[in-house]
């Protein structure tokens, strides 16, 4: 049955939409489906490149549609889709931020990361800087980019499994995240990065093919005339022609402008520094594979970014912003109303799969990255000093996703009535701060040292999350209508915020650099002008690339 009522032209009261019952079923198939494919390359994992790297195995065709798996989160399918119908205009500065960052790895960082790593970002930074140090701390900064973009996936999960599956109230959003939880710990411990990267593929075929069908489905309903759709979409908003324009979300005052520029900041330099986009370079055999399969994941992934524009603006026409703000998960919640507007029940259920299936793949993803970092790097290379077997460090990694797993559900519980988009910028803007300066500097510049590697490491780090805890998104922000609280903290009377900017980008992004700099120019430990010529001839012609690869 139904329950979504139409009161003049208009949805009201959403508690849940469709059917619970087939989106049931649709969930179960897909995620039966998903979990065989996992179970059944499970057996080929005998060695740790099989857990963490797939054995290599993988082209670049293979890999670039399973980087667009991963990298297409529910934050692009929810999160900015419903941006777009509440905001417009600025809500599209998602997509372009997310797509531009595509760029700094495609031109800087895909071939040279791929020649001189072998599983974690850590293996790359300690190829000529002081092993345990460096390592531990890039292990660190892994586990903490990881568990921020597990916050918007678990966020998004429950959004959508409370309004598709008829859950109500605050427990039942809570039952879905740990369930989710479950299941993404249950994909890690018997797929691995094989299984992960099968249901990545199939994850990203699906979106693409949903994502084509709702946008051609929208056009068609507005006689393929862009503009006519724009024009009806802004008369059906709230802000009329306002969403036609920049400003309405980073206009205005200077502390909305200073956060679109560090939230652009953290869109465009972030997806460099995410570990778990970075480790599926190493599923290729060899650096050409990586390059393609960066430019294979480009084209769909800018496929996909284009569409969000159409489905957010037909969205705001079709469904009404207000409607969507009232709905469970509010923004989050565009797609799957604008489904149902378009097709009914069914297609609202194989979207909902879509999905579900996008938060599925890409949070199995973030826990394989984070679990194998702290296995390989602490574990493995730091505890035990290299002398341990396979199937020790596999055991490891399976106990710290389990781990991994439980933190990310506490978390996601936290943070479920944020917008999913808004969250993964976060953690763009941590790994931007965290990660980036430092892989940059160590491919690219000869007099970078450890303790310039360490600075910018923790400084990024340090700085970025202290910023986020102390600004408006933990504490302090109200809704100026209903005062109600729009912070992670619950209680509109609890305000512990003194940074103004709800992303740190602009401040933490820069300091790491420049930290990363200072730290190298006043460090008295000599410097192997040897060491970084042979890194730089590996980076870039993957000389010795195979062979330190082989195991």
């Amino acid at each position: 049955m139904t329950v979504v009522q139409y009161l003049g032209g208009q949805l009201a009261a959403v508690e849940s939409v469709g059917e619970p019952l087939l989106n049931t079923a649709i969930f179960t198939l897909f995620v039966g489906v998903t979990l065989w494919i996992a179970i059944w390359v499970s057996g080929n994992n005998s060695t740790t490149a099989d857990y963490f790297a797939g054995g290599r195995a993988f082209t670049g065709r293979q890999n670039g549609m399973a980087i667009g798996g991963d990298y297409l989160s529910a934050a692009s399918f929810l999160g900015i889709a419903g941006v777009i119908a509440t905001s417009g205009y600025d809500g599209f500065m998602y997509s372009i931020g997310f797509l531009v960052g595509w760029l700094v790895v495609l031109v800087l960082i895909a071939e040279p990361l791929r020649n001189t790593g072998r599983y974690t970002l850590a293996d790359v930074l300690t190829y000529r800087l002081r092993h345990g140090p460096v390592r531990a701390a890039a292990s660190v900064s892994t586990l903490v980019v990881s568990l921020f973009y597990l916050l918007a996936q678990m966020a998004g999960a429950g959004a959508l499994v409370n309004l598709l599956l008829g859950v109500s109230g605050g427990w039942g959003q809570d039952l879905t995240i740990f369930v989710v939880g479950l299941l993404m710990t249950f994909y890690v411990l018997v797929g691995g990065m094989k299984g992960t990267t099968w249901v990545q593929i199939v994850k990203a075929a699906l979106l693409i093919m949903a994502t084509v069908l709702l946008t051609v489905w929208v056009l068609t309903r507005a006689s393929f005339n862009v503009s006519a759709l724009l024009s009806d979409a802004a008369a059906r908003s709230a802000h009329g022609s306002a969403v036609l324009r920049p400003g309405l979300l980073y206009g205005g005052t200077l502390t909305n402008k200073l956060n679109f520029i560090s939230l652009s900041l953290a869109l465009v330099l972030g997806t460099g520094g995410l570990p778990h986009v970075l480790m599926r370079l190493n599923t290729v055999p060899n650096a050409r594979e990586a390059r393609r399969s960066v430019a294979w994941a480009t084209w769909a992934i800018g496929i996909f970014y284009l569409c969000t524009l159409v489905l957010g603006f037909g969205a705001m026409w079709l469904v009404g912003s207000s409607t969507i703000a009232t709905a469970p998960g509010k923004a989050n919640s565009a797609i799957p109303l604008l489904a149902y507007e378009l097709g009914g029940t069914l297609l609202l259920g194989v979207v909902a799969a879509v999905a579900f299936a996008t938060i599925l793949a890409v949070v199995a993803g973030l826990v394989i990255s984070a679990s194998a970092s702290f296995a390989h790097d602490i574990y493995a290379s730091l505890i035990r000093k290299g002398r341990v077997d396979h199937d020790s460090e596999i055991r490891v990694a399976r106990y710290t996703a389990v781990a991994i797993g439980l933190v990310a559900i506490v978390g996601g519980i936290y943070a479920k009535q944020q917008n999913v988009a808004f969250l993964v910028g976060l953690a763009f803007a941590v790994a931007a701060s965290a990660n980036l300066p430092t892989i940059l500097y160590s491919l690219y510049w000869g007099r970078f040292t450890s303790r310039g590697a360490l600075w910018s490491i923790y400084g990024g780090l340090i700085s970025s999350i202290t910023l986020i805890a102390f600004s408006p998104v933990i504490s302090g922000k109200v809704d100026p209508h209903t005062g109600a609280s729009l912070s992670m903290i619950s209680n509109p009377a609890i305000d512990f915020s003194f940074f103004p900017l709800e992303n740190p980008g602009i401040v933490s992004i820069p300091l790491a650099f420049f930290l990363g700099w200072l730290g190298s120019v006043t460090s008295t430990s000599q410097i192997d002008p040897a060491r970084f010529a042979r890194m730089q001839v590996r980076a870039l012609t993957a000389v010795g690339a195979a062979k330190a690869t082989r195991n």
